[in-house]
């Protein structure tokens, strides 16, 4: 960040007073500026036992299959945004929302959230950020196509709920992968 966003003038690094880590504060009128983590998210659509993936069309991993999700818009919350990002996706109405799986990606600066959903009439399409969308089985799911850590995760986990017919709420961090 380089200029403030109330006033226009430059922003320099400083810990503010009460504060405990270096904040970009504005030179002329001391505004704070906090930069917070992003929050995503999205639903692990399930329709007859099989679930609804969509094919990236644009970056970040374009041409890999992830679950429907994306940033949580101003104003909504999590619970809107995820039934937002499924029908922009995937064209697909989420019914029966119940939050599913958190993840907590520190060393990016993102949160993401799932919510388990079904599908209305079990109808779906693609949306403009998508090229393909598609329900799989276990059996069927592209597993080296899959777009994110997170999406892998949650799908592994997914199945194996499943089969114990118990689908507990799991938080938990994303740790940076050690470069050998």
């Amino acid at each position: 960040m380089k200029f403030c966003t109330s006033c226009g003038s430059t922003v320099g690094l400083q810990v503010p007073e009460g504060d405990d880590r270096q904040r970009f504060v504005c030179t002329v009128c001391a505004e704070i500026h906090y930069i917070n983590p992003r929050v995503i998210v999205g639903c692990l659509p399930v329709h007859e036992g099989r679930i609804l993936l969509c094919k990236r069309a644009i970056e970040p991993r374009r041409g890999y299959w992830t679950l429907p999700a994306g940033f949580m818009e101003n104003g909504e919350t999590t619970l809107q945004g995820a039934a937002r990002e499924t029908w922009e996706e995937a064209r697909a109405r989420a019914t029966d929302m119940e939050l599913y799986r958190v993840f907590d990606v520190p060393h990016i600066s993102q949160v993401y959230m799932f919510y388990r959903c079904g599908l209305a009439e079990g109808a779906y399409g693609v949306g403009p950020e998508s090229t393909e969308t598609e329900l799989y089985r276990e059996d069927e799911i592209p597993w080296d196509e899959i777009a994110f850590p997170v999406v892998r995760e949650t799908l592994r986990e997914y199945f194996a709920d499943a089969a114990s017919g118990h689908f507990p709420v799991r938080v938990s961090a994303i740790e940076p992968r050690q470069r050998l």
